[in-house]
């Protein structure tokens, strides 16, 4: 009973996630189980109810995570890098225009100072973009909710745009794995790559490392056939739960009267994100890579929620995280150096 009550609001955010993902799945809404929970929890978020995300589950399941994708990763893998060289060479081009396009409407339409606008329009690392823009002495408020705006508008997106033009209605189960599939062998392997993963990854300094580590000892266990299933299937929606609250109560302490104009902004900036990512991906067709799979490397969300959406639309996980690891890790590494050029 102590338990409960020091986590009430913990448990509210979860039950409310649980809830409206049921309710996702039934209805055949697709990625049920993400996007319920984090619609649900948004809605409860700006009509004040006292909840709160999961942020103790958060480290636990991002392991979880790069596990899943490291179980992606496999000899057929490397059969063909064209489409990869294509993805990298794009890349930078496609991260400055829309980072600078951003950038005016954070700056023309919401008439954002010049230091919250610029890391308002940085699209990734939202931790680092806070930490950054708060040091140079930008709005924190205002930063955070306009990254929080786009992973929310981002994965409703593509969400959406699998389901309107690609025809993909309910998550993809061509994969799904039991819980008794797996030996007690397996989980231990699968385990200790999700425990060392994380402490190496920290250990050299990997971008991402919670998720990257997991990802390369998983892929490595499974390129060696030391193991040759993912973890199982329940894991992916007890993430995608979990993540899909987080996301949904960072809206926490805001009112929508308080914040429905810089929502708006987000929106059309985000907008303007996703439009040049269904260019981009449009072009790389070209280079032999599916429609489908380019979108969700090219859409500006988070790496943990891309990763989870390529696991459930049946795309290559591992391409979509490691293409997002390359942009999050650009990001974080070029907007200081951008931005002093940028204040002479």
């Amino acid at each position: 009973m102590q338990f409960i009550e020091q986590n009430k609001p913990v448990l509210l955010a979860l039950l409310i996630g649980l809830i409206c993902g049921y309710g996702g799945f039934l209805a055949g809404m697709p990625l049920p189980w993400m996007l319920g929970p984090m619609i649900g929890n948004t809605v409860a978020a700006l009509f004040q109810l006292p909840i709160k995300g999961p942020a103790k589950l958060r480290p636990i399941v991002i392991p979880v995570i790069g596990v899943m994708l490291g179980s992606a990763i496999t000899p057929a893998l490397f059969a063909d890098l064209g489409p990869w060289a294509a993805t990298l060479i794009a890349l930078p081009l496609v991260l400055s225009a829309t980072a600078g396009a951003s950038f005016l409407i954070y700056r023309r339409f919401g008439q954002y100072d010049a230091v919250t606008a610029y890391f308002s329009a940085m699209p990734g690392g939202l931790n680092e973009m806070l930490i950054q823009g708060e040091e140079a002495g930008g709005d924190a408020k205002k930063i955070a909710l306009a990254h929080a705006v786009r992973i929310l508008m981002v994965i409703f997106f593509v969400v959406a745009f699998f389901w309107a033009f690609l025809g993909v209605r309910t998550e993809g189960t061509s994969h799904w794995t039991t819980v008794q599939a797996l030996t007690l062998l397996d989980y231990l392997i699968l385990g200790a790559c999700a425990v060392a993963g994380v402490w190496a990854g920290q250990w050299i300094k990997l971008p991402a490392a919670p998720i990257f580590g997991p990802m390369l000892l998983s892929g490595a266990t499974h390129l060696l056939g030391w193991v040759t299933l993912p973890p199982p299937s329940l894991l992916v929606i007890m993430a995608q739960l979990v993540m899909g609250t987080v996301i949904g109560c960072r809206f926490v302490g805001s009112t929508f009267q308080e914040i429905r104009g810089d929502l708006l902004l987000g929106m059309v900036a985000s907008l303007s994100m996703l439009i040049a990512a269904v260019i981009c991906a449009e072009l790389l067709t070209l280079a032999g890579l599916p429609l489908a799979q380019a979108f969700l490397a090219f859409a500006p969300g988070g790496l943990t929620e891309m990763s989870l959406l390529a696991l459930s639309m049946d795309q290559d996980p591992a391409y979509v995280s490691t293409i997002h690891l390359i942009r999050i890790t650009l990001v974080i590494a070029a907007a200081p150096l951008v931005f002093r050029v940028f204040q002479r």
